[in-house]
């Protein structure tokens, strides 16, 4: 999380080191101006930052994706094709103006191909010629959902801390000597909570949960659904919820101004392609 002095959350992005000397960063599209913004404004010491204009990002992701792939990078950058196979879960390998980093981050397993947008048509027609399905944005919000990974404006915002919306893995203040930005806040968080306790919901009654939906508690409002979906994995509707207090069990979300059974769970909904609550 790459958060302002207030621990908030300005944009989750991928950072992979490639070396010691240079660092690669993957920022969400919609965020990506503010992001350079940020990121120039704090600037320091002997650093350099460059902005590719010309690139393209292909991501191809699902059980198969390294075999279904490789044969269309071997046709386009043999070279690259041949560091393929040694390719490991999160790292990244590089030939020439070809990126590729194993991340996964619809919650399988898979690769993001970045390169020069004069190639990326070939790639994509090549990748379908090799039974790569095209998928759309509803596919990848339900796979990150039952995945329980966070989508930025939904479940991430500015309003709310890293601690809040259920990401305090992801801030490592073990060295006390490395300082960052909003680890004032967020140390003090991680060690007694923040103003939002953050958890899975599922529906048991009828109906769909959608971001912006009211959780309720013995009739009460403590909370807001921030994204939902019916999982076709699980054939049930889930969500993330933020609220004001931590829910251990049954709650109820307004739907169409009624209140509707729910209860919270632990993140994420699936593991191995295997349901974590019953």
């Amino acid at each position: 999380c790459m958060c302002n002095e207030q621990g908030c959350v300005l944009d989750d992005l991928i950072v992979y080191k490639n070396s010691d000397q240079a660092y690669r960063v993957i920022v969400n599209a919609a965020t990506r101006d503010k992001d350079l913004a940020w990121m120039a404004k704090h600037q320091s010491g002997n650093l350099t930052i460059n902005v590719p204009e010309s690139n393209v990002i292909l991501a191809v992701q699902g059980p198969d994706a390294l075999q279904k792939s490789h044969a269309s990078i071997a046709a386009m950058n043999p070279e690259l094709a041949a560091m393929y196979d040694e390719l490991k879960r999160f790292t990244s390998i590089k030939q020439g103006d070809w990126f590729i980093g194993r991340t996964g981050y619809t919650g399988e397993d898979g690769v993001e191909i970045v390169l020069p947008k004069e190639h990326a048509d070939n790639l994509w027609q090549s990748l379908i010629a090799n039974s790569v399905v095209p998928a759309g944005l509803g596919a990848r919000d339900t796979l990150r959902l039952e995945a329980g990974m966070h989508l930025y404006g939904n479940d991430l915002d500015e309003e709310h801390t890293a601690v809040e919306s259920g990401l305090a893995w992801t801030v490592d203040c073990s060295d006390q000597n490395r300082d960052f930005i909003g680890r004032k806040t967020l140390e003090v968080q991680k060690a007694s909570g923040g103003k939002y306790t953050f958890t899975g919901v599922v529906l048991d009654g009828r109906g769909v949960l959608r971001q912006g939906q009211k959780v309720q508690l013995q009739g009460a409002e403590i909370g807001t659904v921030t994204s939902g979906t019916f999982s076709p994995s699980l054939q049930k509707s889930i969500g993330m919820m933020r609220s004001n207090k931590l829910i251990d069990g049954s709650c109820d979300v307004v739907i169409r101004d009624k209140p509707v059974a729910a209860r919270s769970v632990k993140l994420p909904f699936i593991n191995n392609g295997q349901a974590t609550f019953s």
